[in-house]
């Protein structure tokens, strides 16, 4: 086959999670129940953040934005996965492909950016708790979220576009189950010391930078916190900070296992497994994280069905 670019061919192949015919049904189960409990976990967060005034707070606020990130990433990837399986056909158009490909970097951009405001958040709420409301003003939270958007599209615009660059001399299996950047860029025929250098360049600035002030805000917060002298007052402290650094373990650790690696000699299948803790596992447990131990959140719950059963 002759060499090519995304323009000249018409269509990928997403190899998925296993070759196994007998386990696609299994598979499809499996990701459509994840899929349902990932929209309806993250919509009832945003439903409740929205109708419940208490929660109408800088925390909640970036909370309900997460779930709403939540839910267009899962939605970005497990749909066209659950087709592709119902119908046994592997295909994705180029475009397709592409597009997918965008759109993965930034709903990934921006949960990282959200993680970044939360952590912030925390640390102004503990270290400087009088100046917090001055602080943590709406218009800011605003302004963090639009930034963060903005800094994610255009860092997932800038990998898209290195992509259209790439040429492919055979025909393209990717072994995932949906377009990653990380096997695109491992398929390729093309060189692509530029399009790796701006994949580590970009990990570094947009991924070390930030996790590093995540582990400065929570440095900072463990200092404050070993101050309080009454035990149950550092379980408190404890336990507001516990659910936001369960999320950044999953999402982080599993994120920068796949793109670190995406240069070496790994198993793509065991690469493909660790994207889906970040790409839908992460994603259908944030909603359970945020709430199980929340009890404005649970209250905010009630009120909500309350309101909808009313309503009928």
């Amino acid at each position: 086959m002759k060499r090519g670019n995304f323009s000249e061919f018409t269509e990928f192949q997403l190899m998925g999670l296993s070759d196994n015919q007998e386990l696609q049904p299994v598979l499809f189960g499996v990701f459509l129940s994840i899929y349902l409990i990932t929209m309806f976990g993250n919509f009832f967060i945003i439903l409740a953040t929205v109708f419940d005034s208490n929660l109408h707070t800088p925390m909640y606020f970036f909370i309900s934005n997460l779930s709403f990130i939540d839910i267009c990433f899962t939605t970005t990837t497990i749909p066209k996965m659950l087709v592709n399986i119902k119908t046994q056909d592997s295909s994705i158009s180029y475009t397709g492909c592409l597009t997918q490909i965008c759109f993965v970097l930034a709903f990934a951009g921006l949960e990282n950016g959200i993680l970044v405001m939360m952590a912030y958040d925390r640390f102004v709420a503990i270290c400087h708790p009088l100046r917090y409301t001055v602080i943590m003003n709406p218009k800011l939270c605003v302004v963090l979220i639009f930034l963060s958007f903005l800094i994610s599209i255009i860092d997932a615009l800038l990998h898209t576009l290195m992509a259209l660059r790439l040429s492919f001399c055979k025909k393209v299996e990717i072994p995932h189950f949906f377009c990653e950047l990380a096997h695109i860029l491992k398929l390729t025929c093309s060189n692509i010391l530029i399009n790796n250098i701006l994949v580590y360049l970009v990990t570094s600035l947009l991924g070390v930078l930030p996790l590093s002030g995540i582990i400065y805000s929570y440095t900072r917060i463990i200092s404050s916190v070993l101050k309080i002298p009454s035990a149950v007052g550092k379980y408190k402290v404890f336990s507001i900070c516990a659910s936001h650094l369960v999320v950044v373990v999953l999402f982080y650790g599993t994120g920068f296992g796949v793109y670190l690696s995406s240069a070496g000699t790994h198993s793509s299948r065991k690469s493909a497994v660790a994207s889906v803790m970040y790409t839908v596992i992460t994603p259908m447990m944030n909603p359970f994280i945020y709430s199980l131990r929340n009890k404005d959140m649970i209250g905010a719950f009630k009120k909500l069905i309350s309101r909808i059963t009313s309503s009928f």
